[in-house]
């Protein structure tokens, strides 16, 4: 598995930098409308999983594919149903975003463990995933909550997550063969 994630680190911290940007967006523009909302978060998505995806393929040889695979799938589900269906209500909104959140931090927690005796940075993907099951916890508890409050969490979640998806695509680089670590494929 650790050749499959060093192989793609790229994939991690581009979406680490989508995180980011969608994080910054929601901080520096908390009045946006819930269809902007909604739109930005369905893109966001949409690019989260078809990077889990392309990672998921990347070795067929790989059994552990599947968690990034069915971890992709459910990104672009969820993308495209924001995209496709913008007139949600906030509180499905939030649901989507609550539901999405704790499945991929559950699938990013596991693949932590299993990635545990293979090398020593193992622990940003395991943090990264237990933020985001405790993201989609609170917001399961407290849909209700102000717009603009759910913005700031939402905006300080995909920071705090996008910065750790950095680090850690930079810390498994260094397991990538010469020619992967310098440029994507």
């Amino acid at each position: 598995m650790l050749q499959l994630v060093s192989k793609y680190w790229w994939c991690f911290v581009l979406r680490g930098l989508f995180a980011v940007l969608f994080g910054l967006a929601a901080l520096l523009w908390p009045a946006l409308t819930l269809r902007l909302l909604v739109f930005i978060f369905g893109f966001y998505v949409l690019l989260e999983g078809l990077f889990s995806i392309i990672s998921a393929f990347g070795e067929p040889a790989e059994r552990s594919r599947w968690g990034f695979l069915i971890e992709g799938i459910l990104g672009v589900l969820v993308g495209l149903l924001a995209l496709f269906w913008p007139g949600l209500t906030a509180i499905m909104l939030l649901i989507f975003i609550a539901a999405w959140a704790f499945v991929t931090g559950i699938f990013k927690i596991a693949a932590a463990i299993r990635l545990r005796k293979e090398f020593e940075g193992e622990w940003l993907l395991g943090l990264s995933g237990l933020v985001s099951v405790l993201f989609g916890i609170v917001m399961m508890a407290r849909p209700g909550a102000g717009a603009l409050a759910v913005i700031w969490v939402i905006g300080v979640y995909a920071l705090i997550f996008g910065f750790l998806l950095i680090l850690l695509g930079f810390k498994v680089r260094k397991f990538a063969g010469p020619s992967q670590a310098e440029t994507p494929a």
